[in-house]
């Protein structure tokens, strides 16, 4: 059974979305929200969106990019904060939010408590440990300075520099406050360390990461993991320099060294010329009178050595006295020497006597003589063996020789193409023959089958038709001619 209630007025889903726009928006204009940031997200637009939560309710937000930018620090999940600014509805979703148009921290102790959580995660990680810490250059030759170009920190370090000791400064401007600025000062850190040595750029020696004093949302970016890990990871020393001397920042512990202000940075990185020069000078008076005292002592040495010495007068009087003497014996000794020599040559020249030549001549032409009877001796004998080894051999020649065996009766039967035939087999295949005798050669060819014939015979042949002309029959060996002897 249904109750019909014709009075009530119809709303589309659109009128009804709408007047619950203006009621939400009418009745909570501005207002001031407490809650813990949860599902943190910046789009690619610049906008954010989030949501605030208690312990039994969550209020979905978002917060334009303008005011993004305006933010003194980083929001993160987990951090309680105090969002000032609407409620609206959003039809297209039936949902309600919050248009955020300011936020802050809910108080100093909620930064803190995030900031000691995170100093805690970063040590457990090693990046503070003071063994890490490098120390910095004495006097470097380039310094490299992070911080913001417009701010009186830069001038402030630059002014600091020129006094004490003036080197090159390399700026790389970055934001030291608000959105994107850990990102900025994190990219130049690594930026300088990326820099070649001997590069068109000069590679810094010595980071200072400066930033005047500010609220701890201001000094925030300093605290941020970005920039942390940068300066931890640095090869090339770092000194921070960020706020006044009661502002820490985790920074701090993870550079090398800590100043307290960007002014302080700058007298840790040079030291103070003057003070240099003077020690110089310092030095060179004290090298200068050690030099003297060391020459005068010295001379002092040379003194007292030689009152041990006697005069030198007297050391030449005893020279001129031997001088004198060597003066005297020496006539003597030339014409000593003289005698000498003289005497020696007379015996020379008795020894070279007519005589005594010619007798050494005859000797030697004896000795000749004997020798060459001796010689002559010895070559006849060498040449009756050669001669009676070469008749041996001639006599050996003779015996094997082939042409003694045909002068005995024998033939040599030969092939037309001279090979020689020692078969019947081969005979009968090379079918023309030539046999060599003792006094020529006789053409034949084989004729039928060899027969059997008693042991005085021979194979006969058949000669051909016509005779071939005898050939000229072999010659003798030759005799031994020798005759007689050479001596």
């Amino acid at each position: 059974m249904t109750t019909e209630t014709p009075n009530l007025p119809e709303y589309s889903v659109s009128e009804i979305a709408h007047a619950v726009k203006r009621t939400v928006e009418d009745r909570f204009g501005l207002v001031r929200v407490r809650g813990e940031i949860s599902g943190w997200k910046q789009a690619g637009s610049g906008h954010a969106y989030l949501c605030l939560k208690d312990e039994s309710a969550v209020l979905d937000g978002v917060m334009w990019r303008g005011m993004v930018n305006g933010l003194r620090f980083r929001p993160e999940d987990g951090l309680e904060v105090i969002a000032t600014g609407k409620l609206t509805t959003y039809p297209g979703r039936s949902k309600y939010q919050m248009v955020i148009e300011r936020m802050e921290p809910a108080g100093v102790g909620a930064l803190m408590a995030l900031l000691e959580e995170r100093k805690r995660k970063l040590a457990a990680e090693g990046l503070f440990d003071p063994r890490r810490k490098r120390p910095i250059p004495y006097l470097p030759e380039v310094i490299g300075v992070v911080t913001s170009p417009t701010g009186a920190v830069i001038r402030d370090i630059l002014h600091r520099l020129a006094d004490r000791f003036p080197r090159h400064v390399l700026l790389w401007p970055v934001l030291v406050q608000g959105e994107g600025a850990a990102e900025q000062v994190a990219n130049a850190v690594r930026g300088f360390n990326s820099l070649a040595k001997g590069g068109p750029i000069p590679r810094p020696d010595v980071l200072i990461v400066a930033r005047g004093g500010g609220s701890i949302e201001d000094l925030w970016a300093f605290n941020e993991e970005a920039v942390i890990r940068a300066v931890a990871e640095s090869d090339i020393p770092v000194i921070s320099a960020v706020g006044h001397e009661t502002d820490t920042t985790l920074v701090d512990y993870a550079s090398d060294r800590r100043a307290p202000t960007p002014t302080a940075a700058a007298e840790m990185a040079v030291p103070v010329k003057a003070d240099l020069d003077y020690t110089i000078g310092q030095f060179g008076l004290r090298l200068e009178r050690a030099l003297f005292k060391g020459m005068e002592r010295r001379a002092e040495t040379v003194k007292g050595l030689g009152r041990g010495l006697p005069h030198p007068r007297h050391l030449l009087q005893l020279a001129e006295q031997r001088f004198d003497e060597l003066s005297e014996r020496l006539p003597k000794s030339l014409n000593h020497g003289l005698v000498a020599w003289r005497n020696r040559y007379e015996r020379l020249g008795d020894r070279l006597a007519p005589r005594l030549l010619t007798q050494e001549l005859r000797r030697s032409a004896e000795r000749v003589e004997r020798a060459g009877e001796g010689l002559v001796r010895t070559t006849s004998l060498r040449l009756r063996d050669e001669q009676r080894r070469l008749s041996e051999a001639v006599r050996m020649l003779e015996t094997l020789s082939p042409y003694a065996t045909v002068q005995r009766g024998y033939a040599v039967v030969r092939s037309r193409d001279g090979r020689v035939l020692t078969t019947a087999e081969a005979a009968k295949g090379a079918g023309a023959l030539t046999l060599e005798l003792r006094d020529g050669t006789v053409d034949a060819v084989v004729d039928g089958e060899p027969q059997a014939l008693a042991e005085e015979s021979v194979v006969p042949v058949q000669p051909k038709t016509k005779a071939s002309k005898a050939k000229p029959a072999m010659p003798e060996p030759a005799k031994d001619r020798r005759q007689g002897s050479l001596f």
